[in-house]
């Protein structure tokens, strides 16, 4: 049961390709009800997810987690938003560097860890412009032709 707790890997794959990540931090994630058992089934997504503070907290807004398909009257609201957990020290930080023009707090995977909470890793990302955008799909298709070449 443990080995398939610890499989559960959602990605948000848009985010590597829209920003370029200076420095991760991984945070716990208050769920409620349902939710803990749709991420189990991997019945999540972190598509056009971000993260914001509202005071000194802060929360994620986006993860949309589907309904449990056993889940009753008492289901969860799949698209709100949930608070994730940091020590004051990295929200501190993460604050202070969000502030700055062009910086930007996104999810960049959720998972459950070995004792079986939900995590969810963030990055503290700048944004790529268009032509970042171009060499990276660039270097991409240069290892993919050269990982075809050492094949024959």
């Amino acid at each position: 049961m443990a080995n398939r707790k610890a499989n559960i890997i959602i990605k948000n794959k848009r985010a590597s390709f829209d920003y370029e990540p200076i420095e991760t931090f991984t945070a716990g994630i208050v769920l409620v009800g349902t939710e803990i058992k749709s991420i189990r089934l991997g019945k999540a997504s972190l598509v056009d997810t971000y993260c914001f503070f509202v005071g000194n907290e802060l929360f994620a807004r986006g993860i949309h987690i589907a309904e449990y398909w056993w889940g009753n009257l008492n289901n969860h609201d799949p698209k709100r938003e949930r608070k994730l957990l940091l020590n004051r020290k990295e929200l501190s930080k993460l604050q202070r560097h969000s502030k700055e023009k062009g910086l930007s707090i996104i999810p960049t995977q959720l998972y459950i860890a070995e004792n079986g909470y939900a995590k969810l890793d963030i990055a503290l990302a700048k944004g790529k412009k268009s032509y970042d955008k171009r060499e990276s799909i660039k270097e991409k298709d240069m290892r993919r032709s050269m990982d075809r070449q050492a094949d024959y």
